[in-house]
């Protein structure tokens, strides 16, 4: 999930939900209630451990954490050195997410039919919106991207990633800010706190840390939303969901060329991304079966974890 969500475009809902236990991780969020707090203020920590799932969420914290940090630095190399290759592989992904989560659905009929085509046309939607120009380092608007973006991340199909990208705070969050925290634990751990005066570097943790807050706030809100709609309406959700897994395929297209206004430059003097051009590859091109073989690997990357699913299961 913390590799999913760190793509602009693939959702970690989706993740969560090929690998069965998006239900478990939406009731668990929900559960950070007025009993919750009650448990809390009587000091009844043992059973507030356990009114909300505190060894589930524990474990899918520690493995989205060390994900986002491990991989932020990669995926900002890769995304640039070899970037069809990498949406190839989460194209493949998604692909196969589309099967598998539809085939949850316990009966396709006129009443799901019309909420899987009106989720793939929001992502469809979704997908041909132009990047805002410029970042945005406004603490309202980064706290706002929080509760946006985990919105996003908590969809399946709708990437939380993508929606920063639009917003035009994507690099600002998911790059400059984690990096920025990711570089001022390894100096504090060394006991160098030189970072303290680097204006920049001080200015990326506030930003994280208001990104945090909101998405912390959009999570819980947001969460208590869905687990209403799921349990009281949970083939047509499902629908709606495997459409927006549909639809964002064409969010993460791989062979598009991005859009470039060399006049309107980010805060490091770098040109923006305005926009995508989607093509189609020459299928008599290495590369392109190189990518077509990332796209294969991704697909049975998600037959792999339906199988042990299904094992686990028996």
């Amino acid at each position: 999930m913390g590799a999913a969500n760190v793509i602009p475009g693939v959702s970690g809902g989706t993740i969560a939900l090929v690998t069965g236990i998006y239900e478990e991780l939406i009731n668990s969020l929900k559960s950070f209630d007025k009993s919750a707090v009650k448990l809390f203020l009587k000091r009844d920590f043992a059973g507030l451990l356990k009114h909300i799932n505190f060894k589930f969420l524990l474990f899918i914290g520690l493995g989205v954490s060390s994900s986002i940090f491990t991989l932020a630095k990669i995926f900002e190399y890769l995304l640039e050195i070899h970037p069809i290759k990498i949406w190839a592989f989460f194209f493949g992904l998604i692909l196969a997410s589309v099967y598998y989560v539809g085939k949850s659905v316990e009966k396709w009929d006129k009443k799901t039919i019309p909420f899987f085509v009106l989720g793939s046309i929001i992502a469809l939607s979704i997908a041909f919106v132009n990047p805002a120009p410029t970042p945005n380092g406004n603490y309202f608007f980064v706290f706002f991207c929080g509760i946006i973006g985990i919105s996003g991340m908590l969809l399946p199909g709708l990437s939380g990633s993508y929606i920063l990208m639009l917003l035009g705070n994507y690099k600002l969050l998911m790059v400059d800010s984690i990096n920025a925290l990711s570089s001022a634990i390894k100096s504090s751990l060394t006991g160098d706190f030189s970072y303290l005066d680097n204006t920049l570097q001080i200015e990326s943790l506030i930003h994280f840390l208001l990104f945090l807050l909101g998405s912390l706030f959009g999570m819980i809100s947001f969460s208590q939303v869905i687990a209403w709609i799921f349990n009281k309406y949970k083939n047509c959700t499902i629908a709606l969901l495997t459409g927006f897994v549909f639809g964002s395929l064409a969010i993460i297209w791989p062979w598009k060329n991005p859009v470039i206004n060399p006049e309107m430059l980010n805060r490091h003097g770098e040109e923006m991304i305005i926009g995508y051009q989607r093509y189609l590859p020459n299928l008599s091109d290495a590369n392109t079966l190189i990518a077509i073989s990332c796209i294969l690997i991704g697909v049975l990357c998600i037959w792999a974890v339906e199988k042990l699913a299904v094992n686990k299961d028996l």
